[in-house]
């Protein structure tokens, strides 16, 4: 009585790896030729949050911030945008990225804090609708940058896309964890929700100490 119910269960969770294969497939070939390290000139770097260790950036974020502000430095932007989670008083990711930049010699005034940037998606989201940014360059590990970047061509966004070479340990469970984030912005991409904040526009022409909290 039970192989039925098992066959179908089994036959659903092999369609679902496979569709999600494809997906994976499909969306690291779309944009594998944004990624590149062709001088040019952007609206804004944005540098995706990877987390802090108490009041330090964690390994694959602070090779996300060097990388970054080498570009910048390199006058591939005069404008960086840091994104990531400060939902709660106790956890900022953000200020503390800032702060790493301008200890490594960036002016407080070329620095954005989006600090509603819950997820990739909510991040690419809002550096287009609250940072009015066209032309962006997108810095994170390899891994995560083939979604990001397809989420920015489907906001409308023109990116590139940078990554610190280097390799990490936990990637295998980095990389699961990515398959199965590739397939869930894919559907998310197609509906193109609106993320957990918005608010007024901060465009990137102006100063970033306008989104100082402290």
């Amino acid at each position: 009585m039970l192989r039925k119910p098992m066959i179908i269960i089994f036959s659903t969770i092999l369609i679902i790896l496979l569709l999600s294969g494809i997906i994976n497939l499909y969306m690291c070939l779309s944009v594998k030729k944004q990624i590149t390290d062709k001088k040019d000139t952007y609206d804004a770097i944005v540098i995706l949050g990877a987390g802090v260790w108490g009041d330090s950036p964690s390994p694959l974020l602070r090779d996300r911030l060097n990388e970054g502000i080498k570009l910048y430095k390199d006058g591939y932007s005069s404008k960086i945008i840091m994104t990531g989670d400060h939902g709660r008083k106790e956890y900022d990711e953000v200020n503390i990225m800032k702060e790493y930049a301008i200890n490594e010699g960036v002016p407080s005034e070329d620095i954005f804090m989006d600090h509603a940037g819950f997820s990739t998606y909510e991040s690419i989201y809002r550096a287009k609708y609250i940072f009015k940014a066209k032309k962006i360059l997108i810095i994170t590990q390899k891994y995560h940058l083939y979604r990001s970047l397809y989420i920015s061509n489907k906001l409308g966004l023109e990116a590139r896309g940078f990554y610190p070479n280097r390799t990490y340990s936990g990637q295998t469970y980095r990389d699961i964890r990515e398959f199965l984030a590739r397939t869930k912005d894919f559907i998310k991409c197609t509906y193109k929700p609106k993320p957990t904040y918005l608010g007024e526009e901060i465009p990137i022409t102006g100063n970033g100490n306008q989104t100082n909290d402290k």
